[in-house]
């Protein structure tokens, strides 16, 4: 294995636009939830005649659908996602729209059938029910609670209950039962991630800023040190990422 300097270096380096995760292969792998929420997606957008997929990254997962439907919109908050979604997508017709988070999104009152989304950052079950039309679905992947935990503690130390019960799927689902929307399906998993070399870890904490929100290697050379020593020792350093489907609908209208 190369030197902790070396590793380090190259993760600073490396582009961490957008969600493509490819520099890290064969560095560092994250198990898959058993639905396969791509191949779902690809079902429903290729019967559906308007979707909107909410904080896309750089376009990624909808890129690689093979059908899209004659109405399809992303938004995004990050302007260098903006700009690589525009570069994957507008090709194929789809809308590109920056937002800001947390903002109302910028469409009418039900206007679309579907809403998907892979890894929301703070679902807003009032602004995708307000979009959803009449018995239109929302599809998506949320994390899970406590997720990557035993690496964000490496870094920030024990963060408690409250950390620990955030993006409880319970919640959310009585949230999105609060906007309007029936539970058609909840369901977790939890995965194992293995990361190969130190440089994948600051690779990945650069790319998930709110994991480690301070992050720098500097100001955590220590911290990256006894990570750097114990996959040495151990061969990997392994945490568990969760995720959650759920999939709500919005009641036709009597």
């Amino acid at each position: 294995m190369r030197t902790f300097e070396e590793l380090v270096d190259e993760a600073e380096r490396a582009d961490v636009t957008g969600w493509d995760f490819g520099w890290l292969d064969g560095r560092a792998t994250e198990e898959r939830p058993p639905w396969g929420y791509a191949r779902l997606v690809a079902g429903r957008l290729a019967t559906a005649r308007s979707a909107l997929d909410l904080d896309t990254g750089g376009g990624e997962v909808v890129a690689q659908m093979p059908v899209l439907p004659p109405r399809m919109a992303v938004t995004e908050a990050w302007p260098p996602n903006v700009a690589r979604a525009r570069e994957l997508l507008a090709p194929r017709g789809v809308d590109v729209v920056a937002v800001e988070q947390g903002a109302p999104l910028p469409f009418p009152d039900g206007i679309f059938e579907l809403v998907t989304s892979r890894h929301p950052v703070a679902p807003a079950f009032g602004e995708i029910a307000r979009v959803l039309a009449d018995g239109g679905t929302y599809l998506a992947q949320h994390v899970g609670p406590g997720s990557a935990f035993e690496l964000i503690e490496w870094f920030r130390g024990p963060l408690g209950d409250d950390a620990r019960q955030e993006r409880d799927p319970r919640r959310e689902a009585a949230a999105a039962a609060a906007a309007g929307l029936d539970i058609v399906d909840l369901r977790t998993a939890h995965c194992r991630m293995v990361f190969g070399d130190v440089g994948a870890v600051v690779w990945i904490l650069r790319r998930c800023v709110w994991w480690v929100p301070d992050f720098d290697v500097t100001r955590y050379r220590e911290a990256l040190l006894r990570m750097d020593a114990h996959i040495r020792a151990h061969g990997s350093f392994v945490a568990h990422s969760t995720r959650t489907l759920i999939e709500a609908r919005r009641a036709p209208a009597r």
